[in-house]
C-alpha cells in the first residue's frame, strides 16, 4: 500500500512503512479506492490489534473489472485481531461482518447502544439480500452477533486490550451521522509511548433532522477522516427544504409523484422527519381544503418501516429540536398520512396506481442509489414520463445506476435498469443539503475545533477530486503536518 503524502517538504508517493514495534500502525483494508468497503486496522503491537469497521464495497468497485468485484472474504490474517469497533450500521461500515463471522473472528463487537440495536436488522437484511434465505442459518449468525455485541455509552472510556504494560483502549463520541453514529478515539499506550488516533466513520453536518451534531473533538496524534464531500459545500436546511416543498407543489400540479431513492435507515427518518415538517407548515397556512391534506407519503420498504419503528423505540437518543416537536403532540416517524407499503404484491399494486393515474404522492423506497430493491420498479415504470420527479438527497457513487440518472438526467439522456435502456423524461434534482455526510467545511471545522491538531491525517472513504481536494485544503491551513491519502496502487 502507497500514500499520497502532502507535508512540507511537497508531495510524494511513498510505501506505508512499518514501525519497528508496530505500536499505532494502521493498516487500510477498505474504503482507499472509493467510498465504500470501509475497514482499518489499528496496531497496538504486532500480536494485538483491532479493527474499525468491517463494510461491504459497492458500486463501481463492485463491476465486473473493478478492484473488488466477486471478492467480499476476508483477504487479511485475522490472529492479531481483537475486537471490532463499528462506527454505524450503514452496509458499507458493516455489511462484511458476516464474513468476518465466517472467516473465525470471536472477539467482541464495540458499538454505541443505538447501533446495537440497529445492526441485527441491517445484517438480517444483508444475509437475506446477498447470501441466504435459509432462517436458520440467519438465525445462528444473528445469534453470535447479539453475543458479540458490546455497546457502548458515548463519552465513556473501555478498555479493549490489555498485555502487561500495554493497552488500547477507547472511546465513542457523537459523529451525527445517523442514529448511533461515533467516531473512536483510540489510546494506545505502551512503556514511554502513548498515542491517540482517532477513525471519523462517516461524519455529519450539524443541523441533521433528528440528531446532535458531531461532538468537538479534544484532538490526536493522528487522524483518519471521510471525505466524500471533501470538495463540496451542502445547501442550508432552510434552502434544502424549500426545495424539497418545491418539487412537491409541481407532483401535486403535475398529477405526479416525487420518488426518492434512499437507504432504509438514517435517511428514510430524516426525511419523513423533514416531510411532516412541511406538510404541518403548509397545512396551518392553507387550510383544510388544501391539498396537502390528502398527499400520501409511502415508504415502500419493509425494511425502512422496520428501522422507522426502531427510531421510535430510540426516540431518547433524538436531539433537542425532535424533542420539542414531540412535546407539541406531533409525531414526525408516524402522521396520518403515512402510508408503509411491506409486501410484494401490494408494492406492485401501489408502482401501477401511481405510474397510470394523476394521484401526486410522495413516494421513498431503497435503495438509496438505485443499484435494486423496490425504487428500481417506480423508475422503470416513471422514469419516462415528465409528470413525476425523482429527487436524489444522498451521494450516488460512481458505477451505480443512481449515478447515471443525476448526471445523464437533466441532457434527457438514458439509463439501463435490470438491463432495459430507459429514456430520463422525469425530472431530475438533487438537494445536496440532505447528505447525512458533512461537507468541506463541516470536515475542515472537525479538524480546527480539536485543542489538540493532528500531526498526521488520512485521508479515505472518498473520490480522488474529493480527496486531492480536501488534502490541499487541510494543508493551506495548516492543520496538520502530514496529510496522507492512502492508496492500493
Amino acid at each position: 500500500m502507497t500514500a499520497i503524502t502532502i507535508n512540507d517538504a511537497g508531495v510524494h508517493s511513498a510505501v506505508e512503512g512499518r514501525a519497528p514495534d508496530a505500536f499505532g500502525r494502521i493498516q487500510h483494508h477498505g474504503a482507499v479506492d472509493g467510498v465504500t468497503g470501509s475497514c482499518h486496522q489499528l496496531f497496538l503491537d504486532e500480536q494485538n490489534s483491532i479493527l474499525i469497521d468491517c463494510g461491504l464495497f459497492q458500486g463501481a468497485e463492485t463491476s465486473p473489472g473493478g478492484s473488488k468485484h466477486d471478492r467480499l472474504d476476508i483477504e487479511f490474517p485475522l490472529d492479531t485481531v481483537k475486537a471490532l469497533v463499528v462506527t454505524h450500521v450503514h452496509i458499507d461500515h458493516c455489511g462484511r461482518i458476516p464474513y468476518l463471522i465466517a472467516a473465525g473472528f470471536r472477539g467482541p463487537i464495540y458499538c454505541s447502544q443505538p447501533s446495537a440495536e440497529l445492526l441485527p436488522l441491517v445484517l438480517e437484511d444483508a444475509l437475506k439480500i446477498g447470501v441466504t434465505r435459509n432462517k436458520a442459518l440467519i438465525d445462528q449468525f444473528l445469534d453470535y452477533i447479539r453475543a458479540q455485541l458490546r455497546p457502548l455509552p458515548y463519552n465513556q472510556w473501555q478498555a479493549v486490550i490489555t498485555e502487561g504494560e500495554e493497552s488500547l483502549n477507547i472511546r465513542l463520541q457523537r459523529a451525527g451521522h445517523i442514529l448511533g453514529s461515533a467516531y473512536v478515539e483510540c489510546d494506545l499506550n505502551a512503556p514511554e509511548q502513548h498515542r491517540r488516533t482517532i477513525f471519523s466513520g462517516d461524519l455529519g453536518a450539524p443541523n441533521t433532522p433528528l440528531l446532535y451534531g458531531p461532538t468537538p473533538s479534544e484532538g490526536c496524534d493522528e487522524l483518519v477522516i471521510e471525505s466524500t464531500y471533501g470538495d463540496r459545500l451542502h445547501e442550508n436546511r432552510e434552502h434544502r427544504a424549500q426545495t424539497l416543498r418545491c418539487a412537491i407543489e409541481r407532483a401535486i400540479a403535475d398529477g405526479g409523484s416525487v420518488l426518492i431513492p434512499a437507504f432504509s435507515i438514517g435517511r428514510t427518518q430524516e426525511l419523513l422527519y423533514e416531510i411532516e415538517s412541511i406538510i404541518h407548515e403548509q397545512k396551518q397556512k392553507r387550510g383544510q381544503q388544501s391539498p396537502w391534506y390528502e398527499l400520501p407519503v409511502i415508504i415502500d420498504s419493509p425494511l425502512a418501516s422496520r428501522f422507522t419503528e426502531a427510531y421510535r423505540r430510540l426516540e431518547k437518543f433524538w436531539d433537542e429540536e425532535a424533542q420539542e416537536v414531540i412535546a407539541q403532540g406531533r409525531h414526525p416517524l408516524s402522521f396520518d398520512q403515512l402510508i408503509t407499503v411491506d409486501d410484494h404484491a401490494t408494492h406492485q399494486k401501489m408502482v401501477n396506481r401511481l405510474a397510470h393515474t394523476k394521484q401526486p404522492a410522495i413516494v421513498i423506497a431503497a435503495s438509496g442509489m438505485c443499484a435494486g430493491g423496490r425504487i428500481v420498479n417506480y423508475l422503470k415504470a416513471m422514469l419516462e414520463d415528465e409528470r413525476h420527479n425523482i429527487i436524489f438527497v444522498g451521494y450516488q457513487a460512481k458505477g451505480t445506476p443512481g449515478r447515471d440518472i443525476q448526471q445523464y438526467g437533466p441532457k434527457r439522456g438514458f439509463v439501463e435498469l435490470d438491463g432495459e435502456t430507459l429514456t430520463i423524461k422525469a425530472g431530475v434534482e438533487t438537494i445536496s443539503g440532505y447528505s447525512a455526510h458533512a461537507d468541506q467545511h463541516d470536515l475542515l471545522d472537525f479538524i480546527q475545533q480539536m485543542e489538540t491538531k493532528p500531526q498526521t491525517v488520512r485521508i479515505v472513504h472518498g473520490d480522488n477530486e474529493a480527496k486531492q481536494t480536501l488534502q490541499q485544503m487541510i494543508k493551506n491551513q495548516g492543520l496538520a503536518n502530514t496529510i496522507q491519502i492512502p492508496t492500493n496502487q
